[in-house]
């Protein structure tokens, strides 16, 4: 297939927050790709929000349609596995929002398959594009606090009412920690690599509240320490990044803006998307508090790296190996906070 000739076509399967918010404007915001089919049970809202796109209401059928070339899967995370499995064996390219799948065994599967069938599979980490990590990121690399000893990254809202919704229900991968917990992960894994323990506290904090909605999970790499926060209870939020290092420190309050930007209709290459305008400060071996503009964030690179993949032009932006490591993470957590004890994770492969 030249998909050097035409607009590679994609199949979103599912239309809620993820797929309105994220996936379908970052799709349509890359020229090479061309957002031809969604699946949906609520076709009036696809058809209200995309006009002229087609709807199909069986998922399994959208997976196969001979002429999709990507399927983009942003469902509830126990179908991700069956979507995947079903689209791979088609012959189409995947991605899959985060998680890859509930369970470690099947996510090692589905990179058996795409390997078998020769087929790209990707994983939405779109955080790896966010203006704080990218800012933090690059403080580190440059130098600025030394040594890290001790790295905090938290995600926290206010939502004090539980909603019914399949993240807020009890099932595969659902909860607090499996929805925002793959962001933080990722980003940790890219910084430290492989970390040799994992200690983990879940909740339930919110009248009402049938999964956790409150995690606190500390991962260690040697001397330092990765704090990783994620709660619904916060109506002052904590500083999205924290470090501390053997020459200082540095503090990124304010959260990259693209989610906000997408909600309110601002689109990639409009003239404000993905400023931020939140600067990193930090204080050094000499005292003095220091201050550094954050770099602008820009999510679509997931889906135009991901374009450049499929044509042959570039790497995968997001491997699934890289994926299934994230996934082994976040299973130790799960079972440090269910044993009550630290845990040395095994690493994937």
């Amino acid at each position: 297939m030249n998909h050097s000739a035409r607009p590679i076509r994609v199949a979103l399967i599912g239309y809620g927050f993820a797929s309105r918010t994220f996936h379908a404007p970052l799709i349509r915001s890359v020229s090479r790709l061309s957002l031809a089919l969604v699946a949906s049970s609520r076709p009036e809202e696809v058809r209200a929000d995309l006009p002229g796109i087609a709807v199909e209401g069986d998922p399994m059928r959208a997976v196969v349609d001979a002429d999709v070339d990507l399927v983009v899967i942003a469902t509830p995370n126990g179908t991700h596995f069956a979507l995947a499995q079903a689209a791979l064996r088609a012959g189409k390219h995947v991605v899959v929002d985060k998680p890859l799948t509930p369970s470690l065994p099947e996510a090692i599967e589905l990179l058996g398959i795409a390997q078998a069938e020769g087929r790209l599979l990707s994983v939405f980490h779109n955080r790896r594009w966010d203006s704080d990590f990218l800012t933090v990121r690059q403080a580190i690399n440059d130098g600025l606090v030394g040594d890290v000893r001790h790295f905090e990254s938290r995600i926290e809202r206010f939502r004090p009412q539980v909603r019914d919704r399949w993240r807020e229900r009890p099932g595969p991968a659902t909860g607090l920690w499996w929805d925002l917990g793959p962001h933080l992960v990722d980003q940790v894994l890219s910084l430290f690599g492989w970390p040799d323990g994992v200690q983990a506290s879940f909740a339930r904090q919110r009248d009402g509240a049938t999964t956790d909605d409150w995690a606190h999970v500390v991962l260690s790499f040697g001397a330092t320490r990765a704090v990783l926060q994620v709660g619904m209870l916060a109506a002052i939020p904590g500083a999205r990044f924290v470090v501390h290092g053997t020459r200082g420190s540095l503090v990124k309050a304010q959260p990259d803006p693209q989610e906000p930007q997408l909600i309110a209709g601002v689109r990639p290459g409009d003239a404000q998307w993905g400023i931020d305008p939140g600067p990193l400060q930090w204080r050094g071996d000499d005292g003095t508090l220091q201050t550094r503009p954050a770099l602008r964030g820009d999510q679509s690179r997931f889906y135009a790296e991901l374009a450049e993949a499929i044509a042959g032009d570039g790497p995968n932006p997001v491997p699934p190996e890289e994926a299934i490591r994230v996934m082994a993470i976040l299973q130790a957590a799960d079972d440090s906070a269910s044993q009550g004890r630290s845990i040395v994770p095994q690493a994937p492969g």
